[in-house]
This record gives structure tokens, C-alpha cells and sequence, in this order.
């Protein structure tokens, strides 16, 4: 796998972790996971609401341990779901943002691992299978279960947790004999090729999201995230909004209301630093746009 390949599949962790709260217990790294991303994560029991970002390549969550009724919905529909236990799994290559939520049981770790598929490791699987990638087009499942996938994970999980040197030939035929299963059982091919959604490649979202944390204090800046992303500012704004759910500039005020927050709970500064610290040199100005995005005013939100 190329290095920028390899790149791409951790910046898709990256973003997705940065959403998702939990503690990561175990990373991918070396020769052995080529083609692959895997992270093993221990999450909190509760999450009540939370906006998964599009993912530019098919990524697949295994439950290792626990029970959690997940619900998933996209953006203004209707929560759907049910009961996940150990050994189900979730299998997507969205095109759009969703939102989900969980309740875990509380007696038992709430453990899963995360796995992204390069396109090259797909790419030569569907040429073992007669196919062309580009036609190939997986579904999205949730809360499915399958013997051999759990077989399969249950040997990546052992592996990523083993405390050796990951071997090349085990983890690359267990990556293999996924990918192929996955497009033997979960993909239909179409008679041409899959208009592809413009979305921002994954270490392009991670590039953007990165700069803007940095630089929540400063005044929003479209034209320096288009450069920085190598776009120009209407495909950048375009394909933003379609990975996330959200136009750039929102993004950044969730953000900034994000932090204010996060002071306004945890120290006691004044309002009028707090809010110089996020960027706002009006106290009421900062007030009229916290009050839109949480509902109450930050004097209140401080006090709640």
C-alpha cells in the first residue's frame, strides 16, 4: 500500500475517532495491516446523540464484548434500530453523514473495533471474483451477524492485541478472505460505473478540522481551508458539507460554542474572557450565537 494510502486510513480513524468518545486500547501499525486500519476501542456506556461523518472508504464496526440497544437515523428522520451483543457487526461506506446513539449495559465493558478497507485491497479482491471495483457498490448493515466474520475478527482482534510483532501472512489472508466475503455477500454490481459523491478525501476533512481547532479565536477563514485542502472554495464548501452533514462555517461556530462550553463548566473566567478566547470581541454578540446553538444564554448555561 502506498504511503499516501496508508495516510488516508488513518486520517479516516482520526476523524471518526474525534467524534466518538471512548478509550482506544489498541492501533494498527507495521507491515502486517497494509491495506487495513484497525483500532479497538473501550466505549462509555451512554451516548445520546452523535453525527458520524461520511467515510471515504467501507468501514466495518465488530462488537467484541457488551450489549447496547444502537439506534441510528439520518439527519431530521426517524431513530431506528435494535439490540446489538457481542459478535454483531455494522457495515458501511456512507455517502451522507447519520446520527447515532446508544445505551450500553453497565456490567460489562462495551468494547469494539473499528476497520477500514484501502480501495486497493478491495481492488484486487474483486479481480480475484471477476468484478471491477468501481461497479461494486456494499450495503449498509446494522447489527448484522455472520459466523465468518466474527471468525475472521476474532483472529484481527487476537492479533492487534497480542503483545509480539503482528504477522504479515495471517493478518493479509484474514484481510483477503474478508474483503472477498464482504463482496460475495454484502455488494451489487451495477452495469457501469458508481457516480462517486463529491466528499472530501478523509485526510483532507482531517486537515481542515485540525486547522480550524487550532484556530477557533481567529475569524472563520473559507479561502485559507480551501488551500490547505488544495480546492477551490466552492468544491471545498461542496464536498465538506457532504462528508459532515454541515457547511464549513457552522462547523466552526459549533466548534467555537463547543469550547465556550467546556470553559464556561470548568473554570471561573469571565464571560466577556471566554468569550474573546473563542473569537467573539462582543459579549453580545458571543451571547446571541451561543443562545441559538444551545437554547439558553452562557450566564444560565454556567449556571445549570
Amino acid at each position: 500500500m502506498s504511503d499516501a494510502a496508508a495516510h488516508h486510513l488513518r486520517s479516516s480513524g482520526l476523524a471518526l475517532e474525534s467524534h466518538i468518545s471512548g478509550r482506544k486500547i489498541a492501533q494498527s501499525t507495521g507491515e502486517a495491516w497494509a491495506g487495513l486500519e484497525a483500532q479497538i476501542f473501550r466505549r462509555r456506556s451512554r451516548e445520546d446523540e452523535l453525527l458520524v461523518p461520511a467515510v471515504a472508504e467501507p468501514f466495518l464496526v465488530w462488537l467484541i464484548s457488551g450489549e447496547a440497544l444502537i439506534e441510528e437515523c439520518d439527519p431530521g428522520g426517524e431513530w431506528h434500530g435494535g439490540v446489538a451483543k457481542a459478535g454483531s457487526f455494522f457495515f458501511t461506506h456512507a455517502d451522507t453523514p447519520y446520527l447515532m446513539r446508544w445505551q450500553a449495559r453497565e456490567d460489562m465493558p462495551f468494547e469494539v473495533m473499528h476497520l477500514y478497507l484501502d480501495r486497493n485491497l478491495i481492488d484486487r479482491a474483486a479481480l480475484t471474483l471477476g468484478l471491477k471495483a468501481a461497479r461494486c457498490r456494499f450495503h449498509d448493515i446494522s447489527i448484522g451477524v455472520d459466523s465468518l466474520i466474527s471468525g475472521i475478527m476474532t483472529g484481527l482482534v487476537d492479533e492487534l492485541r497480542a503483545q509480539r510483532e503482528a504477522n504479515v501472512l495471517f493478518v493479509q489472508g484474514l484481510a483477503q478472505s474478508l474483503t472477498i466475503h464482504l463482496l460475495r455477500e454484502y455488494s451489487d454490481v451495477s452495469d457501469k460505473s458508481l457516480r462517486a459523491i463529491a466528499q472530501l478525501p478523509a485526510w483532507r476533512l482531517r486537515a481542515a478540522v485540525d486547522h480550524m481547532e487550532v484556530h477557533l479565536g481567529e475569524p472563520f477563514d473559507l479561502d485559507r481551508l480551501a488551500d490547505i485542502c488544495q480546492m477551490s472554495r466552492f468544491h471545498f464548501s461542496r464536498a465538506f458539507h457532504n462528508t459532515t452533514g454541515v457547511s464549513p462555517s457552522r462547523w466552526f461556530i459549533r466548534r467555537r460554542v463547543d469550547h465556550a462550553k467546556q470553559m464556561l463548566r470548568e473554570c471561573d473566567a469571565p464571560i466577556i474572557e471566554i468569550s474573546m478566547a473563542v473569537g467573539y470581541d462582543s459579549p453580545g454578540h458571543f451571547a446571541q450565537v451561543f443562545r441559538r446553538e444551545t437554547g439558553m444564554s452562557p450566564r444560565a448555561y454556567r449556571l445549570a
